[in-house]
C-alpha cells in the first residue's frame, strides 16, 4: 500500500476521526434506549435486545451488499468513487437513518425506530470499510497502526459521553432514574444526530481528503507480490485475519456482557452499583488505545516517553471525571491506576510492531482471564475489567497486518473484515451457554480461547508476511522507542 507522505498528514486525519466519535457515540448509546423503548412499547427483555441486533446485523448486511454491488459493477466500489465518497455516501445513509426517528415516534411505531437504527449501521458499515485503511494510509506504513489505534481512542471517547449526553437530552439530567418518557423524546436527540452526520459530510466534502483511491491508481503492477492475485481472498493474512477479528470483537463485547451477571449473582452486587464497573471497562479500551497513540504523533523520542506514562492517566482522568459528574463513589477505581501500569509496560515492550503488540497484549488478555476465574471478590472484578486494557490495540493491530500486502483488493479485504464485527454477538452467545451449564465464572474460558488465537495469528501472520516479500522491519521504524 503507497502512502501520500512521509508524515502524518493530520489536515487528513483529523476530520478522518470525527466519523469514528460517532460510530461510539451512537453504539453506546442505544444502551439508553433498550429501557426507554422497553417501558415505551411494553417489551420483553428478548425484544428490547432488537435494538443492538439490529444495530450490529447492519455491518455484516451493508458489507454484503458492499460486495454485490461491487461484484455487479466488476470494480471495487470504493476503488471506483473514491474514499471522499465513500465516507459522505455512509454519513448521508447514517442521516436518512435518524430521520426515520420523527415518524416513529410520532407513530408509535418500534419496528420503525429499529429499522431507523438499521440504516444508521448500514451507513456505519460503509463509514468503516472505507475510514479504516483510509487511517492507515494517510501517513507512513510504520505508524499506521498507531494511527488506527488514535481513531479507536477517539471511538472510545464517543462511548464515554455518549451515553451521559444522550440521556441529558431525553431526561433532562444524566442521572436521572425516571424512564416514565415518552418515546417522543428520542426524536429530537437523534434528529439532532442526522444533523451533525450531514455537516460533517460537507466538511468531508470540503476537506483534502483524497477524492481517488491510492490503491485503484497504484500498486497495479504485476510484479508487485501477490498483485496478480484475482480477490482478497487468495491472502492468508485476510482468511486469517477475518477469524482474528471475529474473536477479538467476540472477547471484548462478551467480557463487557457477562460482567453484570457475574458480580450480580456471584458477588451480590446491586444492579445500580455494577454500572460504573462496565464504564471502567470500556474506559479501559481508552485508556489503552491513547496510549497507544502516542506513537502516530511526530515527537521526539524522549517526549514519546513522558506521553506514554501520561496519556493513560489522562484518560483514566476522563473515566473518573465522568463518574464523578454522574455522582458514583470513586474510591474503589482509584487502585486501577496501579493495573494501567502493566498495560503501560506491555506497550513499551511492544516497541510499536503491531505483531509483537497483538503477541503480548493477547497474552497479558490471557493471563487476565486466568487470574480472573482463580480469585473472587474485587480481584476477580478488576482483572475481567482489566481485559479491556489489553484488548484497547488489538483492533489495529489485526487490521494493519490483516490487510497488509493486498493492494488493489485492500478495500475488498476491509469490508471482509468489517462483516466479521458480528463475532460479538455469537461469541457472546457461546459464552452465555457455557455460563448455563456450568458458571459465569468458569465461562470465561471462552475468552481464553479467543486470546489463544489472537496470539497464534500474530505469530502466523508474521511468517505469511514475510514469505510476500513484505518487510516486517518497517513496521517498527520511527516507533519512537
Amino acid at each position: 500500500m503507497s502512502n501520500y507522505s512521509k508524515q502524518t498528514n493530520w489536515g487528513q486525519f483529523i476530520p478522518l476521526v470525527t466519523v469514528f466519535f460517532f460510530w461510539g457515540f451512537v453504539a453506546a448509546s442505544n444502551d439508553i434506549l433498550i429501557p426507554v423503548f422497553k417501558k415505551a412499547f411494553n417489551l420483553s427483555q428478548t425484544e428490547s435486545m432488537l435494538v443492538q441486533i439490529c444495530f450490529y446485523v447492519a455491518y455484516t448486511v451493508g458489507s454484503l451488499i458492499y460486495m454485490f454491488i461491487s461484484k455487479g459493477l466488476k470494480q471495487d466500489l470504493i476503488n471506483k468513487i473514491g474514499y471522499k465518497n465513500g465516507l459522505i455516501t455512509g454519513l448521508l445513509i447514517s442521516a436518512a437513518g435518524t430521520l426515520l426517528f420523527y415518524p416513529a415516534a410520532n407513530m408509535g411505531s418500534f419496528p420503525l425506530m429499529i429499522s431507523g437504527l438499521f440504516i444508521v449501521g448500514l451507513g456505519f458499515s460503509l463509514q468503516q470499510i472505507v475510514a479504516n485503511p483510509l487511517a492507515i494510509e494517510v501517513g507512513p506504513v510504520e505508524t499506521g497502526s498507531q494511527r488506527l489505534t488514535m481513531a479507536g481512542g477517539i471511538n472510545n471517547f464517543g462511548t464515554t459521553i455518549g451515553p451521559l449526553i444522550v440521556s441529558f437530552a431525553i431526561f433532562g439530567s444524566a442521572t436521572a432514574a425516571n424512564t416514565e418518557v415518552s418515546v417522543e423524546s428520542v426524536k429530537i436527540p437523534y434528529l439532532i444526530l442526522g444533523v451533525a452526520f450531514v455537516l460533517v459530510a460537507v466538511m468531508l466534502k470540503f476537506s483534502s481528503l483524497p477524492t481517488i483511491t491510492p490503491t485503484n491508481i497504484e500498486n497495479t503492477d504485476d510484479s508487485t507480490p501477490g498483485e496478480h492475485r484475482k480477490s482478497a481472498l487468495q491472502y492468508p493474512q485476510l482468511i486469517m485475519g477475518m477469524i482474528a477479528i471475529f474473536v477479538y470483537v467476540g472477547v471484548e463485547v462478551s467480557t463487557a456482557s457477562n460482567l453484570p451477571a457475574y458480580m450480580e449473582k456471584d458477588l451480590g452486587f446491586e444492579t445500580k452499583d455494577v454500572a460504573p464497573y462496565i464504564s471502567l471497562y470500556w474506559a479501559s479500551m481508552m485508556i489503552g488505545r491513547w496510549t497507544g497513540a502516542v506513537d502516530a504523533f511526530d515527537f521526539s523520542a524522549g517526549f514519546k516517553k513522558i506521553l506514554r506514562f501520561l496519556a493513560p492517566y489522562l484518560a483514566f482522568g476522563v473515566f473518573l471525571l465522568v463518574n464523578a459528574i454522574a455522582k458514583h463513589d470513586l474510591t474503589p477505581f482509584y487502585v486501577y491506576g496501579l493495573i494501567i501500569i502493566i498495560m503501560i509496560i506491555c506497550d513499551v515492550m511492544s516497541k510499536g510492531n503491531p505483531a509483537r503488540m497483538l503477541l503480548i497484549f493477547s497474552s497479558a488478555g490471557i493471563a487476565a482471564l486466568l487470574v480472573g476465574m482463580l480469585t473472587k471478590g474485587m480481584v476477580s472484578v478488576y482483572a475481567f475489567t482489566s481485559v479491556g486494557l489489553f484488548c484497547s490495540t488489538l483492533w489495529p493491530c489485526i487490521f494493519a497486518l490483516a490487510i497488509n500486502g493486498l493492494g488493489k483488493h485492500t478495500n475488498q479485504g476491509s469490508g471482509l473484515l468489517i462483516m466479521m464485527i458480528m463475532g460479538g454477538g455469537i461469541v457472546s452467545l457461546i459464552q452465555g451457554y457455557i455460563a448455563d451449564i456450568t458458571t459465569i465464572h468458569m465461562s470465561y474460558i471462552v475468552g481464553v480461547i479467543c486470546f489463544a488465537y489472537l496470539a497464534f495469528y500474530a505469530i502466523r501472520v508474521s511468517g505469511i508476511l514475510k514469505s510476500q516479500g513484505i518487510d516486517l522491519d518497517k513496521l517498527t521504524k520511527g516507533s519512537g522507542h
